[in-house]
């Protein structure tokens, strides 16, 4: 039997690719034995201070308790100036990395292959095994 103990994740996502961020969030949530408090910033619930300083402390604020970061792994991750500041904070905090490669996706972005402690295809058995492995 797995540990029992709740994983504090921050789920590293771009809003216009919200399809895979409630992927992950389905198979958190419906998996056995497997507790999770969710510290990301879901696209139904944005920052108040829209301002780039603003944006910079609340995403540090929802990182900072985290034990884990999770980076789908997209190509658009590539191109994301909020990704490379999360993955810089979540260096920064000593937070657990893992990348996840996204369905049949080849191609990843390397500073997202640099940071991550660990690579992970996206199925929810190497995830959530990746997750308890590692956090």
């Amino acid at each position: 039997m797995p540990e029992l103990k709740t994983r504090m994740l921050f789920i590293s996502h771009a809003w216009q690719y919200d399809n895979a961020y409630l992927t992950l969030v389905k198979w958190f949530n419906e998996e056995p034995n497997f507790f999770w408090r969710n510290c990301s910033v879901p696209s139904t619930d944005a920052f108040p201070d829209k301002t780039t300083a603003g944006l910079a402390r609340g995403i540090t604020r929802q990182i900072n308790p985290a034990q884990g970061v999770l980076i789908i792994a997209g190509m658009y991750a590539a191109h994301s100036g909020w990704i490379d500041y999360e993955i810089l904070e979540a260096k920064r905090l000593g937070k657990v990395i893992i990348g996840i490669r996204p369905w049949g996706q080849e191609r990843l972005p390397i500073k997202v292959q640099e940071a991550a402690h660990v690579l992970v295809n996206w199925n929810s058995s190497s995830v959530i095994s990746t997750i308890r492995a590692y956090i």
